[in-house]
């Protein structure tokens, strides 16, 4: 199953030390002090701004570079194909091994998931370790890039990042009609995977009012139903977004081909958008470009 991205208010991190300080220039310079944040795994604390950082995160790699640390990261995982610059490896967040990532002398790995007990492995091998999983909720994502930008030393740019992420995320929600009662379904892949309200991404679309016809499909909690052809023509929705992997699954010209979509409201109305996946599955310093997607959705709906 693939994790799902977002964002509205800035949490500031429940624990900090000594933080990076701003030089004449307005840029941040590296922190001297012990810096603590809390996250997933707890209390973290570094003696100092880490220097050489692992991100095992496709996500924490995507921020750590958009806050102004990404000559900071020594090694990126498999999956950090984004920005392109991130030094990518054959590291793997989903199959770590503690060793080869103790061969880059991190000062601080970076993960999402705690697979393989990693998290464990590298405390023995006395290396830091901040666990920034998959965002739940909203929030999540912007209290992430203030933990990270703690820990770089670069805090005045992830509270910048913040900001224009707020910024651009509120306009582009009030650019937008209401869109209560307009009914959508948001596709993972083409076994009709999807998304229900609860998601990070379905809380995307909530903000503009949108009502998931997943919601209801949901019998065992996951978030992340399969819905049948059947049932997606009988709840016919307003708007029908397409988040397949590169390069594989339909697209709005050929979804018509599936058998009973060429009566749906949304094919008919021109109602059906692709989304990129990177971005609608992540909830990083992006996700704005999804807000943006999804408002002007709602715009040609009005």
């Amino acid at each position: 199953m693939r994790r799902i991205i977002g964002a509205l208010l800035l949490l500031v991190p429940l624990a900090a030390g000594c933080g990076g300080s701003e030089g004449a220039d307005g840029e941040d310079r590296p922190a001297t002090g012990s810096l603590t944040v809390e996250a997933a795994n707890g209390e973290v604390t570094l003696p100092s701004a880490a220097k050489r950082i692992v991100s095992l995160s496709p996500t924490g790699t995507e921020m750590l570079f958009a806050i102004g640390a990404g000559g900071q990261v020594v090694a990126a995982d498999d999956y950090s194909t984004y920005p392109k610059e991130a030094p990518r490896t054959e590291l793997s967040g989903f199959q770590p091994n503690a060793e080869a990532i103790a061969g880059y002398k991190p000062d601080l790995v970076v993960i999402a998931t705690d697979q393989g007990g990693i998290l464990a492995a590298l405390e023995k091998l006395k290396i830091p370790v901040l666990h920034e999983p998959a965002a739940e909720k909203l929030d999540d994502s912007y209290d992430q890039i203030a933990d990270l930008g703690t820990v770089t030393g670069h805090e005045k740019e992830a509270a910048d990042l913040v900001s224009d992420m707020k910024k651009r995320i509120d306009a582009a929600v009030k650019a937008a009609p209401n869109g209560s009662g307009l009914t959508y379904y948001h596709e993972l892949d083409q076994s009709m995977y999807t998304v229900t309200s609860k998601t990070f991404v379905g809380q995307v679309y909530s903000l503009f009012g949108l009502q998931n016809i997943a919601d209801k499909a949901d019998k065992q909690g996951s978030g992340y139903p399969q819905l049948s052809a059947e049932s997606l023509v009988k709840d016919d929705p307003k708007f029908i977004f397409l988040s397949h992997p590169k390069g594989t699954g339909d697209s709005p010209e050929t979804v018509v081909k599936r058998p009973g979509w060429a009566g749906l409201t949304a094919v008919k109305d021109g109602h059906v958008f692709t989304l990129d996946d990177d971005i609608s599955s992540r909830w990083g310093p992006r996700l704005p470009d999804l807000v943006e997607d999804i408002s002007e959705a709602v715009k040609r709906a009005a």
